[in-house]
């Protein structure tokens, strides 16, 4: 299969800030105990936190959107993902169903995102996908507070029926890729829905559905190395980054 260390579609772009803010943020932010009354949004970030460092697995399906103040169509995408954490590292699958097939997998070590549309695979070293702070969530070292600065919604993100809390988090060192992420938790303590901005005022919109906690738990090696891993068809285009 050739190679080509330059050529590289914009999709590759967006799933790389995508998976930032859920390396910073999902892990952490599901299957609390109940968020009732009067909590701040460091209280919530708080409880997210713990249930964070029990989490072992998790499955889901997702919508996604993407609006740009710069114009052009807005982008829609869809599908399921899967991540799983271990001691030696994490491990995670994306599969897009929409607009076309799409399958990033990490093994924590290597990153591979193909795109059958394109027929290429791009692969690149897993802590390439942002920061050293990104990296840190997913392999299990980060921390809410200790890496955000976490505080109420900008106005107007609140839920008109109150069905969500909300709460806004702003990296404390700079990332190149996310300017702010908003997080509607609900009352049973699920993220349904995370809003990622960048520096360009670029918002993504994912909303998650059919959440599995614990999901892989009776899966033996050699199911989840299966589902893990991902081999292109013969003559795709890798691209080695």
């Amino acid at each position: 299969m050739p190679t080509n260390p330059c050529k590289v579609p914009d999709s590759a772009f967006d799933m790389k800030r995508i998976i930032l803010a859920v390396y910073l943020v999902l892990w952490p932010c599901l299957g609390l105990a109940d968020l009732s009354g009067m909590e701040s949004p460091p209280e919530i970030a708080d409880r997210l936190q713990k249930r964070y460092e029990a989490l072992k697995s998790i499955s889901f399906h997702f919508s996604q959107d993407t609006s740009s103040e710069l114009g052009g169509r807005p982008k829609k995408g869809s599908g399921d993902a899967y991540f799983l954490r271990r001691a030696e590292g994490g491990k995670m699958r994306w599969n897009y169903a929409v607009p076309d097939r799409q399958v990033l997998v990490s093994d924590g070590e290597a990153l591979s995102m193909y795109f059958a549309k394109l027929n290429q695979m791009i692969i690149s070293d897993a802590s390439a996908i942002g920061s050293q702070l990104a990296y840190s969530f997913f392999t299990g070292t980060g921390n809410i507070a200790k890496d955000f600065i976490v505080s109420a919604p900008d106005a107007g993100a609140d839920h008109p029926d109150g069905r969500f809390k909300v709460i806004k988090l702003v990296p404390r060192e700079a990332e190149s890729q996310i300017q702010d992420i908003h997080l509607w938790v609900t009352d049973n303590s699920l993220i349904q829905r995370m809003e990622i901005r960048d520096h360009f005022n670029t918002v993504t919109t994912l909303n998650l559905s059919k959440i599995r906690l614990n999901p892989l738990e009776e899966m033996d090696k050699g199911e989840l190395d299966r589902l893990f891993t991902f081999t292109p068809p013969e003559n795709t285009e890798i691209i080695r980054q």
